[in-house]
């Protein structure tokens, strides 16, 4: 896979979407499986929107799942950061669901960095917002490594 962060819609019902979301830096990758509300895509949405007019140091976390053994599922945070000539610097911290590990519950986790640019970003809103309408399954926020 490519650098970037991929999302794709593989069930739904009239409250949630579970997306598998793959984060790649270029040498790493990292799996999990979130569970996401329709109204909470659709505010993602809405707040990348605004984000993306914000190329002076503007900051956006998108944050689906929770972290720690209490929660379902998996967990996903992700904040862009606007920086200097237009790149978007991409800090992501991503946690599997937990699994029992002999007598202890456990779950992998990984923390990756990319950087990505405003055009990459205007076509992942694009994208993102066809799996919150249901029209599509599948949105990808491309990227670059930093290494």
């Amino acid at each position: 896979m490519e650098p970037g962060i991929k999302f794709n819609a593989t069930w739904s019902d009239e409250d949630l979407t579970n997306l598998h979301v793959e984060i790649c830096d270029g040498a790493s990758l990292f799996a999990t499986e979130i569970w996401v509300s329709h109204q909470q895509l659709r505010d993602t949405v809405a707040g990348l929107h605004v984000f993306k007019n914000q190329i002076r140091g503007g900051i956006f976390n998108l944050r689906f799942g929770e972290f720690g053994p209490e929660y379902a599922s998996g967990a996903l945070d992700v904040r862009l950061q606007f920086r200097k000539l237009a790149k978007i610097l991409i800090q992501v911290s991503a946690q599997s669901g937990f699994t029992r590990f002999e007598d202890r519950e456990l779950a992998s986790e990984a923390k990756l960095y990319l950087v990505s640019e405003p055009a990459l970003l205007d076509a992942f809103i694009d994208a993102f917002q066809a799996p919150s309408e249901g029209s599509s399954t599948e949105a990808v926020l491309e990227a670059f490594s930093v290494n």
